[in-house]
């Protein structure tokens, strides 16, 4: 072993004497982030291996047990409380999970500041819980940046998106459909995201990552508070991750940026005492992060081939408008009162179609589509028991024919395919010349 491999490292300070506030406030941060990371999907993120699904450790006992009592005896909610696959960040759980961790580490830090009162420092303990929270907060940076970098998290605009009125989106639908709508500008923030989550890998470039990170969630965490999307708890968390990371720093940041002092290099310990150990350990910290990288890259590349852009398209793939429709060989006209007269047909992904109404609203099904014999099967998903059997006949490209039975009435719909790209939302496209705005 080489000289160099086993000396101290030369920067290395005395430890410092820590004031009582310091102390107590990393005590409960080191209780309330740990806990937060360990019951939500961050755990999940770090140790993530691509076709495992490890299940949310927020649902298992005693956490289930304990939030269901707590909602139930303190808050008097009616049980049982969704808990898991609602695809929502800000269920009543998640809000009394989040009660409970704060309280329970604020009455545990007060436990341990009273049993451990003469520590005059936690340095040791708070670099290995810092290089934690950098590689907590760079999961959630990189995988939900390499969502939007794809693009996946905001897919462009399914086909029934393009026929259903303004008026009936969401908030949330609104700004989905406008970020979808825009690959260009989804990628730019993913790029934003996942570049603030490579930095986080490096110890070097903590603060920086971590400066990102800030401007990035605080805008994600703006974008969910104005547009009601159910992950305000969420991203507001890992807006004090950031925070947490940058508090070493504060000082620094406040000399540069406002007092316009020099800012004096951080005296911030290494994990290991010999360079050796030390580069290993930043070579560790390098795989690790490649590692997370890789394994959002592989579940993006999963995701584009199922529901991206790059999925299997239905064999009837596109917007036909229905010209007639006989219902037990009566001809149905096109009124706007006829509930059961429908006006398009909708066929988009693979196992799925709907039926617009004269109403604009849908009814959706899952489809089978069996090209040897012109087999169109459809199924309800609120009722297994219910189908209902079609042929089809295209006899142009633009031109589709269905007859069959459904709800035990025999159908004929005639069709013609509708252009996609006649929409204005996808023709339109980018302008660098523009004599008047146009804004439509």
């Amino acid at each position: 072993m080489s000289q160099a491999a086993t000396i101290e490292l030369s920067h290395e300070t005395p430890t410092p004497h820590w004031s009582l506030a310091k102390r107590v406030a990393f005590r409960f941060c080191f209780l309330y982030f740990g806990l937060y990371c360990f019951y939500t999907q961050i755990s999940s993120a770090l140790i993530s291996i691509p076709n495992m699904e490890l299940g949310d450790p927020s649902a298992h006992w005693p956490m289930r047990q304990i939030v269901f009592w707590i909602a139930a005896h303190l808050f008097h909610a009616k049980l049982p409380l969704v808990y898991t696959g609602s695809g929502s960040g800000d269920k009543t759980f998640d809000w009394v999970m989040t009660f409970f961790l704060l309280v329970f580490s604020v009455v545990a830090t007060a436990l341990w500041s009273t049993l451990d009162r003469r520590r005059d420092n936690y340095v040791t303990l708070h670099k290995w819980f810092r290089l934690f929270m950098r590689f907590a907060l760079a999961s959630q940076m990189i995988g939900y940046g390499i969502d939007k970098l794809v693009p996946l998290q905001m897919p462009y605009p399914y086909l029934t998106r393009l026929l259903e009125p303004f008026g009936n989106f969401s908030p949330m639908g609104v700004l989905w459909q406008s970020v979808g709508a825009s690959p260009a500008f989804e990628i730019y923030v993913g790029s934003a995201e996942t570049l603030a989550g490579i930095l986080l890998i490096f110890p070097r470039l903590t603060m920086l990552g971590a400066l990102i990170a800030l401007c990035d969630m605080t805008h994600v965490f703006m974008l969910n508070m104005t547009y009601d999307v159910p992950v305000k708890v969420f991203s507001f968390h890992l807006m004090l991750m950031a925070l947490f990371l940058l508090a070493p720093d504060f000082q620094r940041l406040l000399n540069f940026l406002l007092r316009d002092r020099a800012a004096a290099p951080p005296a911030r310990p290494e994990l290991f005492k010999t360079l050796r150990a030390s580069r290993i350990a930043f070579a560790v910290q390098v795989v690790f992060g490649l590692w997370m990288i890789g394994s959002s890259l592989y579940g993006a590349r999963s995701s584009w081939h199922t529901y991206g852009g790059g999925r299997p398209k239905s064999v009837l793939y596109g917007i036909w408008n229905i010209d007639e429709l006989s219902i037990d060989g009566q001809i149905r006209s096109p009124l706007v009162t006829d509930y059961d007269r429908f006006r398009r047909a909708v066929f988009d992904f693979q196992d799925r179609m709907a039926f617009q109404r004269m109403d604009e609203t849908f009814a959706s099904y899952g489809a089978a589509i069996n090209t040897s014999n012109n087999a169109l099967a459809l199924t309800k998903f609120t009722d297994k028991n219910w189908k209902a059997n079609f042929t089809f006949q295209r006899t142009a490209a633009d031109q589709l024919t269905l007859d069959g039975q459904m709800d035990n009435h025999k159908m004929h719909m005639q069709m013609h395919l509708v252009d996609r790209n006649k929409f204005l939302l996808v023709n339109r496209g980018f302008n660098w010349i523009q004599e008047f705005p146009f804004n439509r």
